[in-house]
């Protein structure tokens, strides 16, 4: 995702100088990239995304689409590890997978977590061993997919792989929130236009595993604070130079404990200035939307609740 400050006045220099070749005979050996799942084994449950691999159109814009899949699952299952692996990278931006339970009236609205995401520069997440995500029995797996044409028609197949945990196994049920704030007016040509926005739900004594803003082409920076209860403001994640192509998980070493009543606060710029080369247009005013051009700002974030307390927590901590 980045260099360091020393690699990159190397390479700088480098191709100042006219990107000469070095000595061939220290080429290092081509890398090896993994051909299947990047999973810790091979998966348990795998399962096709869309019913039938889903045309995608050369050329201009394409809403949301969502696809919904019955896994059948008789029991409650624990999943460590998910993956969704697009067959043509190409035209998927994202895809977000739902859990929505049996009796749910919406697909929706009834949401019962969030399992996993696939977006651009972002490796399969792999739970801590005794953390694991929960998919009761009976639930859906509710699929948003977001197709990007690229000038070519394209057939498109998405799969999600998964792995299960056993269940004697699992201390702590693993929820991801947010801090989320729609009420995005970007003006035109501005340069630093900031927003925050605050868990609705205050944390208790419990991990944070980790975080993941996402915001679009004028992202500028996105930096999270932990709000203690005695009101001191403490930095848990500063990214200064957000990249819309490299939309990173960040994974504490060690899970985060922070005090009870904490409060997540996320503090978002952007820039819609003609200096930000991805921005499409800086002379039009900015809002929340779903496509590229448009803004979004949601700071996401990994809780472990303790096995016993998460399903009292979970229905206040997803509400929506």
């Amino acid at each position: 995702c980045s260099l360091s400050a020393e690699d990159e006045k190397t390479m700088l220099a480098w191709v100042a100088s006219g990107a000469a070749e070095g000595d061939p005979t220290q080429t290092p050996a081509p890398p090896q990239f993994i051909s299947g799942w990047q999973l810790p084994k091979e998966p348990d449950y795998v399962c096709d995304i869309m019913p039938k691999p889903y045309k995608v159109k050369a050329t201009g814009d394409i809403p949301y689409k969502h696809f919904v899949v019955d896994p059948k699952f008789t029991e409650d299952k624990w999943v460590r590890a998910a993956e969704m692996r697009p067959s043509c990278l190409g035209v998927v931006h994202h895809i977000l997978c739902f859990v929505v339970p049996a009796d749910a009236k919406s697909l929706e609205q009834e949401i019962d977590g969030f399992l996993v995401g696939y977006v651009p520069g972002m490796l399969p997440p792999a739970l801590p061993d005794g953390y694991a995500k929960k998919i009761k029995a009976g639930s859906k797996l509710v699929f948003q997919v977001h197709f990007t044409p690229n000038g070519r028609e394209q057939l498109e197949q998405s799969r999600l792989g998964l792995v299960f945990a056993d269940d004697a196994s699992v201390t702590h049920e693993v929820l991801t929130t947010c801090a989320v704030n729609p009420k995005i007016t970007i003006p035109a040509n501005d340069p630093n236009y900031t927003i925050k926005a605050r868990n609705r739900f205050p944390l208790g004594e419990w991990p944070i595993l980790g975080m993941m803003p996402h915001m679009h082409l004028r992202g500028k920076s996105f930096r999270y604070e932990a709000i203690l209860p005695d009101g001191k403001h403490e930095v848990l994640l500063d990214v200064p130079r957000f990249d819309f192509n490299w939309q990173t998980s960040y994974q504490f070493a060690e899970p985060l404990n922070l005090p009870a009543k904490t409060r997540i606060e996320c503090v978002a710029a952007f820039d819609n200035s003609s200096a930000n080369l991805n921005n499409p247009d800086p002379s039009q005013t900015v809002r929340w939307g779903d496509q590229t051009w448009e803004e979004m700002m949601i700071g996401y974030f990994d809780v472990a609740i303790p096995k016993a307390e998460a399903e009292k927590i979970r229905d206040k901590m997803l509400r929506r």
